[in-house]
């Protein structure tokens, strides 16, 4: 896979901008707050997914302007094609691919595209939604059908919440309680399914990067974390469902207690040791580092065998956070498919990697 270039208007610092990318390492560079995570965003963007750096659309918005375009060629699935995203504030995006209009959960079927930015660093150690966006995120562009059934199990769940929430109030918001708890683990036992199989593809490939990365000194074993009672979450959907209702029966009372969702697949979590010890409580920070890299690149190789091309990687400032031997060891996996790189100090990446070199100045980029 490979973006040839994307085109911008009114998009954040990018008010009216063209820039075509190389088929192999692109390196970007410039000083802070120049635009050149905001070039890697356009390029997310293509996916159909939402910014990873918010969640609302008019954020996305340059100061004073009403919408903004987005637009991008690139080459996937055999073919040259062209995603054009539109977004305005007060009002849903819209999406053209190859000039048909498309719902955002279909926009996800063509460019696959993997992101590694600086927050993802606290992946090992940080909350737990952090992991599931990692699931989340790469299942939904390997599984076009997911980011509808994500969406929905949301709007369930802030149902749900909302009663929870305010049936002291209103008793009467208890009528339909027990329906949105049915649909909530109907939806669940969906998710659990993907997830345990994304996540068990994971640990496969994930514990042999890690071991390269440390020359055999740290064994990476990720597990997956879901529902107490759920004793095969890669077994039917129907088996997982009677599951997660038997325990969001044992905690329905508990629930209205404590005005919280305690049941589904917002809980989930990945479980990730090294050498045997919980990584979120014992692994040091460079360990921590290297275990989210090696997950990254992970994803990396499940998509390049799920399509049999590799995705574009873009790799958000994240190797100032390594130490040189670090650093080389990923410029040196990063090869043999298309690269965006941002970074502060270009001429090592360069050396490496031969990549084409661009520097940003005020969201404008130059050879």
């Amino acid at each position: 896979m490979q973006v040839h270039g994307v085109e911008t208007e009114n998009f954040r610092l990018l008010e009216a901008q063209s820039v075509a990318f190389a088929p192999g390492v692109n390196v970007i560079t410039g000083a802070n707050a120049q635009g050149k995570t905001t070039l890697l965003e356009a390029v997310w963007l293509l996916t159909g997914e939402k910014s990873f750096r918010t969640w609302y659309d008019r954020e996305l918005i340059a100061f004073g302007r009403e919408e903004a375009r987005v637009e991008g060629k690139f080459h996937a699935a055999g073919r040259d094609q062209k995603t054009e995203l539109r977004l305005y504030r007060g009002k849903s995006r819209q999406i053209w691919r190859n000039g048909v209009k498309k719902r955002p959960s279909e926009a996800s079927d063509a460019l696959k595209v993997i992101l590694f930015s600086p927050d993802d660093l606290g992946m090992v150690r940080g909350p737990a939604a952090g992991r599931r966006r990692l699931m989340d995120a790469a299942i939904s562009q390997l599984r076009p059908g997911y980011a509808a059934l994500l969406a929905d199990y949301n709007k369930v769940y802030e149902n749900k919440l909302r009663i929870l929430r305010d049936w002291r109030e209103k008793p009467s918001l208890l009528d339909p309680l027990d329906d949105f708890s049915e649909s909530l683990c109907r939806y669940s036992a969906r998710l659990i399914r993907y997830r345990a199989s994304f996540a068990r593809r994971l640990a496969e490939a994930a514990a042999p990067i890690q071991g390269e990365f440390s020359v055999g000194g740290e064994a990476l074993e990720i597990g997956y974390s879901t529902v107490s009672t759920v004793e095969d979450p890669a077994g039917s959907e129907k088996e997982i469902f009677q599951a997660v209702w038997e325990r969001q029966r044992q905690l329905r009372q508990a629930e209205l207690d404590s005005g919280s969702c305690l049941v589904g697949a917002h809980k989930d979590d990945l479980v990730i040791t090294i050498n045997g010890a919980d990584a979120r409580s014992f692994a040091s920070q460079g360990q921590a580092r290297t275990a989210a890299l090696s997950m990254k690149l992970a994803e990396r190789e499940i998509f390049l065998q799920e399509t049999g091309e590799i995705p574009v990687l873009l790799l958000d400032d994240v190797l100032s956070e390594l130490d040189a031997s670090r650093q080389e060891f990923v410029l040196n996996r990063i090869g043999g498919g298309q690269t965006l790189v941002t970074c502060c100090e270009a001429a090592s990446v360069s050396r490496l990697t031969g990549g084409r070199v661009m520097y940003m100045e005020k969201g404008r980029v130059k050879d």
